[in-house]
C-alpha cells in the first residue's frame, strides 16, 4: 500500500496510486513501472504453470499412470471448469473446443492479474490500469465479430443491425440502438467493468490499511482503538477482494462466450 501518513496526518489514497514512477527504461516505449512489472511476472508464472501442468499430463500418458497427482488434479479441475462450465455450456462441445484456447487464456489471465491486488509486496492488480482490460476486451470484440462473419458472412452485420420481426418503420430507432449495444458498448462495458472493480477494491484496501497504520502509530489515546476496527475491515475486504478477483475472471470470460454464442446464432 502506498498511501502515506506524513507528520502525523492521515492521507487518503488517490488516483496517483495507479501511476507509480518508472524504474526501468524510463522515457522509452519500453518503460516499466511497478504495475507493468507485476503484469510481466504474472505472465511468466502463468506460462510456467501451464507448462508444468501439460508436462505432467504428457508424462502420465507415456507412463500409463492414470491416477493424477494433486498438482495435476488441480490443473485438470481448473481447465475443466473453463471447458465445461463456460465453453461447452454456452457454445456446445464443437464450438466450445474451437474457442477454448481464447477463453482459457482470458480466464486465467484476468484471474492472475486480479489476484495480485491482495498479494503482499504487489498490492495492486495488473488489471487496475486500463491497458490489460482494453486488450482483453479488444480480443473478445474481434473474436465474436470473426465468429459471426465466419458463420454468416456479411449477413452477420445485417442480422445484427436489422433484426427480423421488427417493422421497417422502427429500424430508424432500432438500428442505431443495436449498433451501439453490439459494436460499441460490448467491448467498452467489458473493459470498464473489470477496470472499475479492481480500482475500487485497491482503494478500499489502501484506505483500510493506511488508516490502521495511522491509528496504531500516529493517533493518541483512545483513538488508537479504532485501528483494530480498520484492521478487521481490511481483513474482511481482503477476503472479499479474492471473491471479486475470481468472479470478475468468470464474468469476463462468460460474457465473451455469450457474445460469441450470439454471433453464431442463426437469429440474434
Amino acid at each position: 500500500m502506498t498511501a502515506e501518513a506524513e507528520e502525523g496526518e492521515f492521507h487518503a489514497p488517490t488516483i496517483a496510486e495507479f501511476y507509480p514512477p518508472a524504474f526501468l527504461f524510463e522515457g522509452t516505449p519500453f518503460e516499466i513501472n511497478r504495475i507493468m512489472m507485476i503484469r510481466l511476472i504474472v505472465m511468466v508464472l502463468l506460462i510456467v504453470l501451464f507448462w508444468l501442468w501439460t508436462n505432467k499430463f504428457r508424462k502420465s500418458v507415456k507412463t500409463g499412470n492414470v491416477v493424477p497427482g494433486r498438482f495435476q488434479l488441480l490443473g485438470e479441475m481448473a481447465l475443466n471448469f473453463v471447458r465445461k462450465s463456460i465453453a461447452h455450456d454456452q457454445l456446445g462441445e464443437k464450438d466450445g473446443e474451437r474457442f477454448l484456447p481464447l477463453l482459457t487464456t482470458i480466464f486465467f489471465m484476468v484471474l492472475g492479474m486480479n489476484i495480485t491486488g491482495i498479494i503482499p509486496f504487489a498490492n495492486i492488480a495488473g488489471t487496475s490500469v486500463v491497458g490489460v482490460p482494453l486488450v482483453l476486451a479488444a480480443a473478445a470484440y474481434v473474436t465474436f465479430i470473426y465468429a459471426g462473419i465466419r458463420k454468416h458472412g456479411l449477413k452477420f452485420f445485417k442480422n445484427s443491425l436489422f433484426p427480423s420481426g421488427v417493422p421497417v418503420a422502427f429500424y430508424t430507432l432500432v438500428t442505431p440502438i443495436e449498433f451501439l449495444s453490439t459494436f460499441i458498448l460490448r467491448p467498452v462495458t467489458l473493459a470498464l467493468r473489470l477496470l472499475m472493480n479492481m480500482i475500487a477494491g485497491h482503494l478500499l484496501l489502501v484506505l483500510c490499511f493506511s488508516a490502521t497504520q495511522y491509528f496504531f502509530f500516529n493517533a493518541e489515546g483512545f483513538m488508537q482503538l479504532f485501528g483494530a476496527g480498520t484492521l478487521l475491515f481490511g481483513f474482511a475486504f481482503t477476503l472479499f477482494e479474492i471473491l471479486v478477483a475470481v468472479l470478475q475472471a468468470y464474468v469476463f470470460t462468460l460474457l465473451t462466450t455469450v457474445y460469441i454464442q450470439l454471433a453464431l446464432a442463426d437469429e440474434h
